[in-house]
C-alpha cells in the first residue's frame, strides 16, 4: 500500500475530532481536503476505513490503519524535535494519547505528567482500570493505565504499584448501618456508593463478607471527587483510595467500617514498543511518581 503522511493524518484528525469540519479545522485545511485525503487512503488500502456516522467511526480496517497513522506521527515527532531547535519545542508538538482510571487522574497522574518536557502534549482518556485496554487493543491510546499484567499485543508492560481502597464511610453512617460491626446483615442492607455500572470494588468487597451476590441500596457518582464527597455526605459507603482519604482519616471525618479491611488494585504502564524518546518521557515520569504515591505490590 502507498499511503501518504497526509492521508494518515488526515484520518487520525478525523477520529480523533469526530467530524470531517473539526479535523479540517485541526489540520488548517478546507473539510473538501479532508474528504478527497480519506477518499484516496481507502483506494490505496482499498477498503472502507470510516463509517460516516456522527460521531465518525473507524471500521476493522480503518483501526487498523489509525494504529499505524499514530505510530508515524510520534516517531515524526520524535524526528522533527531531533533535527530542529530544541529552544522552540513548541514548533513540534507531539500529542499522546493515555487512558487512565479516574482515581489515577484525580490524584498522582498530572503531577507525574507535569514533569514531561514541554512540547509534548497529553490526549487523557478516562476509563476504568479493568477496560482500559481495550483502547490499546483499537488503536486509541498509544499507552494505558491499566490493572492487567498480560500485555497486549504490540505492546509491553511494567508495573507500577497498587492503589490501595478501604471501606470507608462518616462515623454516624458507621454507627446508623453497622451497630455491630461489618456483618453480612449489615453490608446487605446499607446503602452503597458505587462509581459507575463497571464499577466492581465495593461488589468485591461485599462478596467478601457476604459469600454471596448481593444488591444493597445503590448510588452511582460518576466522578471521581464526586463519589468521594458522596461518602463524605453520608449517602452511603463506598471503596475510597488512601490517596484520596488521608486527611479524612486523620481528622476522623472518615472511618474504615470494617476494621483494616482493604483491596488493592496493581496498576501497570502498558504502551506501544516504539522506540520514542517522547512516549519514553512520559513512561518515565510516570513510573517516578507511582513509586512514591503507590503501595507495593
Amino acid at each position: 500500500m502507498d499511503l501518504q503522511l497526509d492521508q494518515l493524518r488526515a484520518l487520525d484528525a478525523v477520529l480523533t475530532e469526530g467530524t470531517f469540519e473539526a479535523a479540517a479545522r485541526r489540520l488548517s485545511v478546507t473539510p473538501s481536503a479532508i474528504s478527497q485525503r480519506i477518499k484516496a487512503l481507502e483506494d490505496a488500502a482499498g477498503r472502507i476505513l470510516l463509517q460516516r456516522s456522527k460521531p465518525v467511526r473507524a471500521t476493522e480496517s480503518g483501526l487498523a490503519v489509525l494504529r499505524l497513522a499514530r505510530q508515524v506521527a510520534l516517531l515524526a515527532g520524535d524526528t522533527a524535535r531531533e533535527l530542529g531547535d530544541a529552544d522552540r519545542p513548541a514548533d513540534r508538538p507531539i500529542r499522546i494519547p493515555i487512558a487512565v482510571n479516574a482515581d489515577s487522574l484525580e490524584s498522582w497522574v498530572l503531577p507525574a505528567l507535569a514533569r514531561v518536557p514541554a512540547g509534548i502534549y497529553f490526549d487523557l482518556h478516562r476509563e476504568d482500570e479493568e477496560h482500559t485496554t481495550r483502547l490499546l487493543r483499537d488503536g486509541t491510546v498509544m499507552a494505558a493505565i491499566t490493572a492487567t499484567a498480560t500485555p497486549v499485543r504490540g505492546c509491553k508492560v511494567d508495573a507500577l504499584g497498587a492503589m490501595r481502597y478501604r471501606p470507608m464511610a462518616t462515623p454516624d453512617f458507621a454507627r446508623t448501618w453497622f451497630p455491630d460491626g461489618p456483618t453480612p446483615a449489615a453490608y446487605t442492607g446499607a446503602p452503597v456508593v458505587h462509581f459507575d455500572r463497571k464499577d466492581d470494588l465495593q461488589f468485591r468487597q461485599l462478596r467478601r463478607r457476604t459469600r454471596r451476590q448481593v444488591d444493597p441500596p445503590s448510588h452511582y457518582v460518576p466522578s471521581s471527587h464526586g463519589f468521594a464527597d458522596a461518602v463524605r455526605l453520608g449517602l452511603g459507603w463506598g471503596m475510597l483510595p488512601d490517596l484520596q482519604t488521608e486527611n479524612d482519616r486523620a481528622a476522623g471525618t472518615l472511618v474504615n467500617i470494617d476494621g483494616d479491611s482493604h483491596i488493592d488494585v496493581p496498576l501497570y504502564w502498558q504502551q506501544w514498543k516504539l522506540h520514542s524518546p517522547a512516549l519514553s518521557a512520559a513512561a518515565t515520569a510516570i513510573a517516578a511518581v507511582a513509586a512514591t504515591a503507590l503501595a507495593v505490590q
